[in-house]
């Protein structure tokens, strides 16, 4: 069975210290994560200076800090990117980002040669943003949330059309066409992955919806998984229970460090909890046959009973239920031969709770 895998959202959690994310790095190669995953951005192509920041935002930055101030200090230069990508190689973890302009698509697909895009929830109305990256080629995981099926479908269809048919012009009608085409649906299978999310910080349990995934799976007939930001590591572990192929969970050193996300993500310790649920739910679910486990075979007949003789049992007598009853071991007869053996004559003597013999 392929191993769900997991991402370990390291998002802007360093800071904008290098050594910072080389420590987020080491954890979550520790932890077992398939990848870390990062932010890429240019602070003013992707904020305007009337930005608000969101609720959770002010609560855990200066409130006096403007969105574009606070996500400026957390940009990643070129030369950050590749010092972080070669420590993810020394440790043998796959570095990701998501990039939230047009040069951070570029710097992550082709100088960068990342072998996926992560696309957030945020752009899957971006039907520009969503071009440019398909047009990359490069496979994408992208989040949901905050969408209808119907958006969905629409940042779908654009992507198809990206894959291609990069040259063509482009329109609304060309995108659906592309969507509903053969070609269009076998190129999506082979590209994208789809995330559900809930789009808050923390994520209410009760908004969590984890069965839209399915209605997700069924829809597109796309793999699906999970961007969790609930608190804890009970969701995704359940997701995987439910069929996630990917899940992705905000992670940091110290909850406690200033910065918008930290609160909202998992400890170092937490994530390696969450990773070892998971390996432990994928190896549970094992197989839709219902059968007897090798492990169970040993206990078997100490669990279970034998018909055995309640009290002295002439040969010739009669069985009776008052002279059968059913006790440990099962080493025996089986009860389900109860009603078979009522009414018959016994062929043997039996001494109370000797095994009955028909």
């Amino acid at each position: 069975m392929n191993q769900t895998f997991i991402i370990a959202e390291a998002g802007v959690n360093h800071n904008g210290d290098i050594k910072m994310a080389k420590q987020l790095i080491n954890v979550a190669a520790e932890a077992g994560a398939g990848a870390v995953k990062f932010q890429t951005f240019k602070a003013e192509k992707v904020i305007s200076k009337h930005a608000p920041k969101a609720e959770y935002q002010k609560k855990t930055t200066n409130e006096r800090e403007s969105q574009l101030e606070m996500v400026k200090k957390l940009e990643l230069d070129e030369a950050a990117h590749r010092i972080l990508i070669e420590h993810c190689r020394s440790r043998n973890i796959e570095f990701l980002s998501t990039p939230f302009d047009f040069e951070s698509v570029d710097l992550l697909a082709h100088k960068l040669n990342l072998p996926r895009i992560k696309i957030p929830s945020g752009e899957i109305t971006n039907g520009p943003y969503l071009l440019h990256i398909a047009k990359t080629g490069k496979p994408v995981i992208l989040s949901t949330g905050m969408s209808t099926l119907g958006e969905v479908e629409a940042a779908l269809s654009v992507l198809a059309f990206g894959y291609l048919f990069s040259s063509d012009k482009p329109s609304l009608q060309k995108f659906r066409d592309v969507y509903c085409s053969e070609a269009g649906r076998e190129i999506l299978e082979e590209k994208v992955i789809l995330l559900h999310c809930t789009t808050e910080y923390p994520a209410p349990f009760d908004e969590v919806n984890l069965r839209a995934m399915a209605t997700m799976h069924t829809a597109f007939e796309l793999p699906v998984g999970l961007s969790d930001h609930t608190q804890g590591i009970a969701v995704p572990i359940a997701a995987v229970a439910l069929g996630a192929v990917v899940v992705e969970k905000h992670f940091t050193l110290d909850r406690n460090l200033p910065g918008p996300d930290h609160k909202a993500s998992l400890i170092p310790e937490e994530l390696s909890a969450m990773i070892t649920g998971i390996r432990q739910v994928e190896k549970a679910q094992g197989s839709a046959l219902k059968m007897p486990m090798r492990s169970e075979l040993k206990n078997r007949d100490i669990a279970r009973k034998s018909m055995v003789a309640a009290r002295p049992i002439r040969k010739g007598e009669t069985f009776s239920e008052e002279n059968l009853t059913m006790k440990r071991p099962g080493n025996g007869m089986s009860p389900m031969l109860y009603w078979e053996a009522i009414g018959r004559s016994s062929h043997h003597e039996f001494q109370p709770d000797e095994l009955i013999m028909l």
